[in-house]
């Protein structure tokens, strides 16, 4: 059984602890779900056999930067470092739904919205995914998971194994290995796309890394591409960034500019997404 703790349920633990309870209601997943914990002299049982120490407990409540799987009496830290990228990745625990650090990136909006929240944002930006989706970038597998909800396929790609491993230890994830809807792809991209029949999909939900990280993935040739492989009257949603900064403007244009000449004849901001959709005409 996967167990996973941040601060919020080390913090939750330890009050618990300080007030003189017995039970304290708290989470083994990062607050997908809730179960009854139960402090003792020297720690906290979480589940039948399950005991996390005090040390450990506090140990956790001092780092609010990091998630951390309870494996065999010990807590693990989730991070991985990638000898593809030669990036470090971790889980980084909010209100709700981790995000994932790439290179000290966020890969989800954290501020005032928690990264579930940023994916329905994205979702809804796009439209109600029907037929065949492209995710062209995994993550932690959020936009798949929802995305599958109402698709009839979800295809998403991911580069990096050491990404794919953090995935499996992210209870919020889970839903991307168990799901049949769900198809993933090891590879680039950029060159999968490439693979892919012309029309194969309906729609595409493009959440690249930065584009200081993958500024390939912003390219002409790879908007031709998911122009050819979306069927007619297909969409595209692409994240960018916040459209109100300086870069994220500065970005914007460029995708949109390139977006109309790989040929898509309408482009529309989608501001509280953070990005936009184009459309492919019929």
């Amino acid at each position: 059984m996967l167990m996973v703790l941040s601060h919020f349920q080390a913090a939750e633990m330890l009050r618990a602890r300080e007030a003189g309870l017995t039970e304290v209601v708290s989470s083994i997943d990062l607050r997908m779900t809730t179960m009854t914990a139960r402090p003792g002299t020297d720690g906290v049982w979480l589940a039948e056999g399950v005991m996390v120490s005090w040390a450990q407990v506090a140990e956790i409540a001092d780092n609010p930067t990091a998630c951390y799987e309870v494996l065999a009496g010990e807590i693990v830290p989730i991070r991985a470092f990638s000898q593809m990228t030669g990036r470090f990745y971790s889980l980084l625990p909010t209100e709700g739904a981790p995000t994932m650090l790439v290179a000290g990136f966020p890969m989800h909006r954290i501020k005032g919205i928690d990264p579930h929240r940023d994916t329905l944002n994205k979702i809804k930006a796009l439209g109600t995914p029907r037929g065949r989706l492209l995710d062209t970038a995994t993550g932690l597998g959020y936009t798949a998971i929802e995305a599958a909800k109402t698709a009839d396929e979800v295809v998403t790609v991911e580069l990096d194994a050491a990404a794919q491993g953090i995935c499996r230890r992210n209870p919020w994830s889970q839903g991307l290995f168990r799901n049949a809807k769900i198809r993933q792809i090891m590879g680039d991209s950029y060159e999968v796309i490439e693979t892919f029949a012309a029309g194969t999909f309906s729609c595409i939900l493009h959440d690249p890394p930065t584009f200081s990280l993958a500024g390939e993935l912003y390219s002409r040739h790879f908007y031709e591409e998911a122009y050819r492989v979306l069927r007619a009257r297909g969409r595209l949603f692409h994240y960018i960034g916040d459209p109100s900064s300086k870069s994220g403007a500065n970005i914007t244009r460029g995708v949109v500019r390139r977006l109309q000449e790989a040929g898509f004849g309408r482009v529309v901001a989608k501001p509280r997404a953070y990005g936009v959709v184009a459309y492919k005409s019929g």
